[in-house]
């Protein structure tokens, strides 16, 4: 998988695409879900050209890092999650069925969220 600069989270980030925003600073940039999967689903994005959780980890800067795991936080205490629990997921490549060659964390919460992973 490369990096598409025309995907869906590039164009929202160029304005090109709406969203319903929830957040935003220098780094980052934090939306409802369109189609959310929990009653509480936000997507935080970091607002540099990143591929995945292993390109954001092995490429990004101290301050892009901190920002995303700042926001999460902050998101979580502000969507009133925070409390009583969410769930965090940022899938990887093919295997981790990542969709959007963009890395994105899902923030899901305000119900119980079940199972992990449901395995065969």
């Amino acid at each position: 998988m490369t990096y598409d600069s025309n995907n869906v989270f590039a164009k929202i980030l160029r304005g090109e695409i709406p969203c319903n925003k929830i957040y935003e600073d220098e780094h980052v940039l934090a939306f409802k879900d369109i189609r959310p999967q929990a009653k509480v689903h936000a997507l935080v994005i970091p607002k540099g050209a990143y591929l995945s959780a292993q390109d954001f980890g092995e490429n990004a800067s101290v301050e892009e890092i901190a920002a995303m795991q700042r926001t999460i936080s902050k998101l979580a205490r502000e969507l009133g999650v925070a409390e009583t629990g969410y769930r965090l997921i940022a899938n990887s490549g093919a295997h981790g069925h990542q969709e959007v060659a963009h890395y994105h964390v899902h923030i899901l919460g305000g119900q119980p969220m079940g199972k992990m992973v449901n395995l065969p």
